[in-house]
């Protein structure tokens, strides 16, 4: 079974962290599962919504997979030693991504060097200000490494786990299960076409 901790902290974006990890939920038959991964076990997002999580931080060194989600404290996060001192991640032995904020957590990790990020807007300045390019799409993989830029591109990011681990196939299965009745196709098409575009070709 392959495991994914989709590293969620307190102010999370519910959007970001759940959409993903039920993405990948769908999978579970096929050997990929998805864990709520937090630092303290209780966290509250930044609606109220209080969450146990399932998985403690150190779960992400030994995950292989890490998803970084967002929220409203990742400034506050980046700036925690202690926390990104529990976040020792790999990407010659895991695959790494961000959403929108979570973004900032990779720079700190000084995983992003070299390539361009997506983020959110808000987030966009604080990235910028790390040193990096921020791109004006959804989607951006380079190697082991993604990141993601608004909410609903959880799903893209899902789409790219769920693809690098068990295929193509497996990702056109989960998106047009879930996808809005008499949309499957698009659906389907637009997430394969958003993290196809988003990886540079290799040359």
């Amino acid at each position: 079974m392959q495991q994914v901790a989709v590293v969620t902290f307190d102010g999370f974006n519910e959007l970001d962290s759940f959409i993903a990890s039920a993405l990948i939920n769908r999978c579970r038959k096929d050997g990929l599962e998805a864990f709520i991964t937090t630092p303290t076990p209780m966290i509250t997002s930044m609606n109220g919504v209080e969450v146990t999580g399932q998985r403690p931080i150190e779960f992400a060194a030994d995950a292989d997979v890490v998803l970084i989600g967002s929220g409203i404290k990742t400034r506050d996060v980046v700036a925690d030693d202690r926390l990104i001192a529990m976040l020792p991640l790999d990407p010659s032995r895991q695959l790494i991504g961000s959403q929108c904020s979570g973004a900032l957590v990779l720079a700190r990790l000084g995983l992003l060097a070299g390539m361009p990020a997506c983020t959110d807007r808000t987030s966009r300045p604080f990235v910028e200000a790390c040193g990096l390019t921020v791109l004006e799409t959804p989607f951006h993989a380079e190697g082991n490494i993604a990141t993601a830029g608004g909410c609903l591109a959880s799903q893209y990011l899902a789409t790219w786990i769920i693809t690098r681990t068990l295929g193509v196939d497996a990702a056109r299965a989960v998106l047009d299960y879930v996808a809005p009745v008499g949309e499957n196709h698009e659906t389907v098409e637009r997430a394969l076409h958003a993290i196809h575009t988003g990886q540079p070709a290799h040359h």
